[in-house]
């Protein structure tokens, strides 16, 4: 049986992680970073059983796929409307820059506004930028559902590993 105290810690731990889950609905979040963080934190405090490095091994795993998830899914579907590459890498450059100087909403609006401007360079056709900029944009809600999906699990073998 276990004593109250480390019970109160993993539930801290959890609440925690439940933070980190449901910050993932505002943009740019580190959600899933939150979650690993604390799956670490979980491990110096507990020890790291045979068990606990597997399930860190494969939640590190998740985490990268989830890190990489926005800028994969949303560069995904703006290619599949026909983006030029150099439109995509603009669009992401911009919105990385932009997220320091304008906060991370300013940086996906940059981003967003990036990606149209440079397809209507390319096109000279307004309704096709836009287009091309809705699936970009489909792109990030996408990327959303798998990263909530990925700190889901995540969430769910830390779970394992702690009780």
């Amino acid at each position: 049986m276990q004593h109250w105290g480390e019970t109160f810690i993993k539930f801290i731990e959890l609440g925690i992680m439940l933070i980190g889950l449901f910050g993932l609905i505002v943009p740019v979040f580190p959600g899933i970073t939150v979650i690993w963080g604390i799956a670490i934190i979980h491990g110096v405090i507990f020890g790291f059983t045979s068990l606990g490095w597997w399930i860190l091994a494969i939640m590190t795993v998740l985490a990268i796929v989830g890190w990489i998830s926005d800028n994969l899914l949303m560069g995904v579907k703006a290619r599949e409307r026909g983006a030029h590459w150099l439109s995509i890498t603009l669009s992401l450059s911009v919105g990385f820059v932009a997220s320091f100087i304008l906060t991370p909403i300013g940086g996906i609006g940059a981003s967003i506004l990036a990606l149209f401007l440079a397809e209507y360079g390319y096109t000279k056709d307004q309704q096709e930028a836009w287009e091309i900029t809705k699936q970009m944009i489909f792109g990030w809600g996408w990327a959303f559902v798998v990263r909530f999906g990925i700190g889901a699990l995540m969430i769910g073998l830390w779970a394992i590993w702690a009780w």
